[in-house]
């Protein structure tokens, strides 16, 4: 066996939007494989929010890449050499083992998920029925704890995560106002994804424009901007609200994250304050089998609509992640390798 593997290792940290210099390209050959050794070819890379911080040196939920590893993320591919008696080749398999073409690794690492066999295209395992889908489902259902008939605002509406969430929320029986940037991404939240209205956060009227949208106040907002849009629907939390904490874009550039405005500084200074904390999927890592047939079974049905931003080719990951960062992509962006 003979394979190239190239990868994109974090080379220093940013300050600010992460500009190429950041990554250095590294290439390594893969000629053989140990006993219960599985090597994947990946077919897309997953591009998310999240990275820009696993880019920085202070503490977060989860450790820094360190300088000369594999910047952080998650995978989709086909097992093209395989010494294991668990995958066999042509199985496909997610990875959260970072930017890279080729991953060599032992069948037992936790960080693997075998994709069941499904007329779902395999991107989507990276989306919807992966990590941001998960997202979207245990945040709503266990942080948000919707109730049929209450509103909820969901921010980055047309995203990855606010799509699901979105939909998941009509489907049990809410109002649901979505928050997007700009008329093309309002419409496809308010006409293709059937939320009951949209308001576009570049419009210029944020503020007016959301009590309009939720005369009735806010029972559940779901967080993924922060910054002026936090602002804006504090005022309109009603007593007994939850916010479930996904994250804060409009805040992960920031050169000093600590010195910066964060949605629990503007929503622990309400009176009352509403239930809000910050999550992370792998709190419920146990019941990932649950979201992915729930939401594997909608998007079958065509109950669940989604949309996909693939951009052709590993050399452009540096500039996907600043289009996500800036809100230029729509909908789950992803690397086709």
């Amino acid at each position: 066996m003979n394979y190239l593997n190239t990868q994109y290792l974090l080379d220093k940290r940013p300050s600010g939007m992460p500009e190429d210099d950041c990554w250095k390209l590294n290439q390594e050959p893969i000629t053989s494989l140990e006993k219960n050794e599985i090597l994947i070819e990946v077919k897309y890379l997953s591009i998310d929010p999240y990275m820009r911080g696993r880019m920085n040196e202070g503490a977060s939920y989860a450790a820094p890449t360190k300088i000369g590893e594999p910047m952080a993320g998650e995978t989709v591919g086909v097992v093209v050499e395989s010494n294991s008696n668990i995958f066999k080749v042509g199985d496909k398999v997610c990875a959260h083992m970072g930017w890279q073409t080729y991953i060599k690794t032992k069948d037992t690492n936790p960080v693997l998920l075998k994709v069941p066999e499904s007329t779902i295209p395999l991107s989507t395992y990276l989306g919807t029925v992966g990590m941001p889908g998960r997202t979207a489902y245990f945040g709503l259902n266990r942080v948000g704890k919707p109730k049929a008939g209450e509103t909820l605002v969901v921010s980055a509406a047309s995203g990855a995560v606010g799509t699901v969430v979105g939909q998941l929320a009509k489907s049990y029986g809410l109002k649901v106002i979505g928050i997007a940037g700009g008329p093309e991404k309002c419409s496809f939240v308010k006409d293709e994804l059937g939320f009951d209205a949209c308001v576009d956060y570049k419009a210029g009227n944020l503020v007016a424009d959301l009590a309009d949208a939720c005369p009735d106040g806010v029972d559940i907002y779901f967080e993924n901007v922060g910054g002026e849009v936090t602002r804006a629907i504090a005022p309109l939390l009603n007593k007994g609200s939850r916010v479930p904490v996904c994250g804060f874009i409009s805040q992960y550039n920031a050169k000093d994250i600590f010195e910066t405005e964060t949605p629990f500084h503007v929503l622990g200074k309400l009176n009352p304050k509403p239930v809000h904390r910050f999550f992370v999927v792998t709190e419920w890592a146990d019941e990932w089998d649950k979201a992915t047939d729930e939401i594997s079974k909608l998007i079958e049905s065509n109950d669940l609509i989604y949309r996909e931003t693939i951009t052709k080719g590993f050399e452009n990951a540096p500039q996907a992640l600043r289009d996500v960062l800036t809100g230029k992509n729509f909908g789950k962006q992803i690397i086709e390798i």
